[in-house]
């Protein structure tokens, strides 16, 4: 019988996904959940008048997409304050990840991460035939210092850093990461994933010229805009980087009624700053209920709060397995000492309600093996 002929990088990938979605374990669990907390949503959902745009928008679904994204790379230049360009839009982070990927990356070439970073972008790599290298984090946050020297001994053509971090909520100043920028070497591009920027503290962001070429960053609307299932997102980075993802992007993949819904996003300010409000609350919220446990709430600058179990990735994975059988929905980080951890996203005080009823139990089954 005739069989696809895979290419050898191809067969030698497993078949896998970085993440087992929630609606996969409801399916497997046989149930809904109750609460919603571990893909890092913005539970508070999108602007209302994102919202009334997407809907008037549906008569015309029939349309494809902007090819260029026009409307919204030119409201972004205007808001960032740079050329449209500056801007590239793409079907989320994830999909720009692999865009950038594929234009640097071949067989064999090498890339720096953090150990526990985000996986996707791992996944990425290895679906390009790159060879990952990764250094630890240190005290729960990634390490440039670490990071710039180890690209440094490979010769990486691409080092990954995200600020704030995720899985683990913490973050670097910017004015810090640009000083450590003097390490990284010659010929070294910087993916610094800016996903959860909109939460952070002021300061955060990297303090940088758009067109240095030392450094690409990305930005989305899933977080703190709400629009997760939209898939928007789009990097800032020098021009003639940009125009180069022409070469290799589909054209088509941003589908009209998410363009229009993440120019109206964009526009309602007021908005965002009202659910930045609610972030904050939650994260608050979220930190007390782990003291109320006698658990430690890392501090977070991002919208979820990661969570010290006290003990091991196997006690850490016990108490997770022990919510999401209650209808609680989390996630943990898969890499130690991370993975002693869980982390919470941020949410509505009804969700968090059933987190703070379902933790007690979690933590008495999971302490009682």
């Amino acid at each position: 019988m005739t069989q696809p002929r895979y290419t050898p990088l191809a067969h030698s990938l497993p078949a896998s996904v970085p993440f087992v979605g929630p609606e996969t374990q409801e399916r497997q669990r046989g149930a809904a959940f109750t609460a919603r907390l571990g893909a890092n949503e913005n539970i508070f959902g999108p602007s209302p008048k994102a919202i009334a745009a997407m809907q008037a928008s549906l008569g015309e679904i029939w349309k494809y997409g902007d090819a260029e994204s026009h409307d919204l790379r030119e409201a972004l230049a205007a808001h960032h304050g740079v050329a449209p360009q500056n801007i590239m839009i793409g079907e989320g982070i994830d999909g720009l990840l692999g865009y950038l990927v594929r234009l640097l990356i071949g067989e064999g070439d090498a890339v720096v991460t953090s150990l526990g970073a985000y996986p996707t972008f791992n996944y990425h790599v290895a679906g390009f035939g790159g060879v990952l290298h990764t250094v630890p984090y240190q005290n729960d946050h990634e390490d440039p210092a670490a990071l710039f020297a180890k690209a440094a001994e490979v010769d990486a053509k691409l080092v990954y850093l995200a600020n704030p971090d995720n899985p683990m909520g913490s973050w670097h100043s910017g004015a810090a990461l640009l000083a450590a920028m003097d390490a990284l070497p010659e010929g070294c591009l910087l993916l610094l994933d800016e996903a959860y920027i909109d939460c952070a503290p002021d300061g955060t962001a990297l303090p940088i010229d758009v067109n240095d070429p030392r450094v690409i960053r990305t930005r989305t609307f899933s977080k703190a805009y709400g629009m997760a299932g939209a898939r928007v997102g789009y990097v800032l980075a020098e021009a003639g980087l940009v125009s180069a993802f022409n070469k290799v992007r589909n054209h088509f993949g941003m589908n009209r009624t998410a363009q229009i819904g993440a120019l109206a996003a964009l526009r309602d300010q007021a908005w965002l700053a009202e659910v930045l409000g609610r972030i904050a609350t939650a994260r608050n919220r979220i930190a007390q209920i782990a003291r109320d446990n006698g658990l430690t709430p890392l501090p977070s600058a991002t919208n979820f709060v990661a969570i010290d179990c006290g003990a091991d990735g196997a006690f850490a994975k016990s108490v997770l397995e022990g919510l999401v059988d209650q209808g609680v929905f989390v996630r943990m980080p898969f890499a130690a000492p991370q993975n002693r951890c869980i982390r919470v996203s941020c949410g509505p005080e009804d969700q968090l309600d059933a987190f703070a009823r379902a933790l007690p139990l979690a933590l008495e089954r999971a302490r009682n093996g």
